[in-house]
């Protein structure tokens, strides 16, 4: 059954709504099992059809929902890759409109990208060969068509992507696909009355981005994972359009981080909270060897437009989870501990071996780059923009422009960008490699942290330390742009082609 126009292809449509659809009359209720996405599995030179498509999915109690997803009806499977091996997919498209993969981290040519050059037309399946030459990573694919990639993702077109390194040392982390190593896909959906997946930004929720009221993971309304009584790896993905994540247990319980969005930490970090902005990830390792069930929790997301005062009258009309505990702080998934297994891991490394270091540089003779995130470019209007007219957003002033090359950079340069926030908080993704966060907001930042990075939550300045090893030319460019998706689809992105 193909999506109709009415809840995916007409973003006129979707505009018509208001808020008094939401509020749904079918039960939000959470509760059910952790869905593990099915593994397409590439490694070994096999070869798969990953299809666009639309489907009927039952989120909501008693309804179900269009939406749409690649190989299944919301989301799209887990795509594991080998480092050093060509992974090779046909890409194809049942839906009514055109969509494409982008491969969110991945170190390829721009021609294998999937950015909004290269499309995926309907019944017109494309050959994709991505040479995979990067340290092993928890990556994702979504689509990313100029001022549909917001709709696009809203609706399902995304999934996770873990490429593995077989020559990387063994360090002895979980590694059991859906028992102790498991993929979390978080994402906020807003649903109507009807019960139906509502994609509607306006007003403030075009300003700030479209923040949903209900919690995803891997699809499902804040389930339960069962996991074993040991060390579990848990590869966390925000694939929410605008929401920020400050995640913690619910009794307080610390974890350590184990790797960042471009790959593993040289040593596990302990903390008791972790951050994540819209497309960055993490993987953590958590005990369960207490045998304790426990709650996944966040704090709300403040990521308000001005801040203050007019922040947070704005802030009033963006949808939010129902709180469990004081301050907003709500619930993302719940864990129930099992019995460990015969393949449980107890002890976690000192040291990750595996872990691929930066070259030491000299800063101080490196070319640098600035880039401004400009929400109203040229004096343009709130009032304009809130009422969704032109390109309302922009980088050093300018809007997106498919037929413009903004920037170009030659293979193999080191450069240092320095990237200001304009108004608001703006994750910045870069296309085609990771990167070095050297610092933000005034802080020094450590690769100890940090690691290797493709987005970075922007709240002042930050520098970053960038270098293509891949090319990309003007026929399919590289981008780069807020992370933020309504943002994105309003102007704020860039090209650039590397030669």
């Amino acid at each position: 059954m193909r999506i109709s126009r009415r809840h995916f292809l007409s973003t006129a449509a979707a505009g018509l709504a208001t808020p008094a659809l939401i509020g749904t009359a079918f039960a939000a209720e959470g509760g059910n099992m952790l869905p593990i996405p099915d593994l397409l599995d590439l490694r070994g030179g096999a070869k798969a059809a990953l299809d666009a498509q639309a489907g009927q999915t039952a989120i909501l109690s008693g309804r179900m929902s269009a939406s749409a997803g690649y190989n299944q009806g919301f989301l799209g499977p887990v795509i594991r890759m080998n480092r050093g091996e060509t992974a090779r997919l046909t890409l194809g498209n049942r839906l009514h409109e055109p969509v494409s993969v982008h491969w969110h981290g991945m170190h390829i040519e721009g021609g294998q990208d999937g950015g909004p050059h290269t499309l995926v037309n309907p019944d017109e399946p494309v050959e994709a060969a991505l040479d995979v030459d990067q340290p092993a990573a928890t990556l994702w694919y979504h689509s990313h068509v100029h001022e549909r990639t917001g709709a696009h993702v809203w609706y399902g077109l995304a999934g996770m992507v873990m490429v593995d390194d077989p020559d990387a040392p063994d360090d002895g982390l979980p590694s059991t696909y859906g028992v102790d190593d498991l993929p979390l896909v978080v994402q906020d959906r807003v649903f109507d009355r009807a019960g139906q997946l509502l994609y509607a930004p306006q007003g403030p929720t075009r300003m700030m981005g479209y923040r949903g009221d209900q919690i995803l993971v891997n699809g499902a309304i804040r389930p339960v994972a069962s996991v074993p009584g040991g060390l579990v790896r848990l590869r966390i993905l925000n694939g929410s359009n605008a929401r920020i994540y400050h995640f913690g247990f619910a009794d307080g319980r610390s974890f350590h981080q184990i790797g960042t969005d471009g790959g593993l930490l040289p040593a596990p970090l302990q903390m008791n909270g972790l951050t994540l902005a819209p497309a960055e990830r993490a993987e953590i390792v958590v005990d369960f060897s207490d045998g304790q069930g426990v709650a996944l929790l966040s704090a709300p997301d403040t990521n308000m437009m001005m801040g203050g005062m007019m922040g947070g009258m704005m802030g009033g009309a963006m949808a939010s989870p129902e709180p469990v505990a004081d301050g907003g702080v709500f619930e993302v998934m719940r864990f129930s501990v099992g019995a460990p297994g015969a393949d449980t891991k107890t002890t976690l490394p000192a040291r990750i071996t595996a872990a691929t270091l930066p070259v030491a540089r000299d800063l101080a003779n490196l070319p640098r780059r600035r880039f401004s995130l400009d929400m109203m470019p040229g004096g343009g209007g709130m009032m304009s923009m809130m009422r969704g007219g032109g390109h309302a957003m922009a980088i050093n002033g300018d809007s997106m422009d498919m037929a413009v090359i903004n920037q170009q950079f030659r293979q193999g340069q080191a450069e240092i960008w320095e990237v200001s926030a304009e108004m608001m908080a703006h994750p910045f993704h870069i296309h085609g490699t990771s990167f070095e966060v050297l610092s933000n907001s005034g802080s020094v930042a450590g690769f100890e942290r940090t690691g290797w990075k493709d987005v970075v939550l922007v709240s002042g300045t930050a520098e970053l330390l960038v270098q293509f090893n891949r090319t990309a030319d003007s026929a399919a460019p590289y981008m780069y742009h807020c992370h933020i998706l309504e943002h994105e689809d309003l102007g704020m992105m860039g090209q650039f082609t590397v030669t």
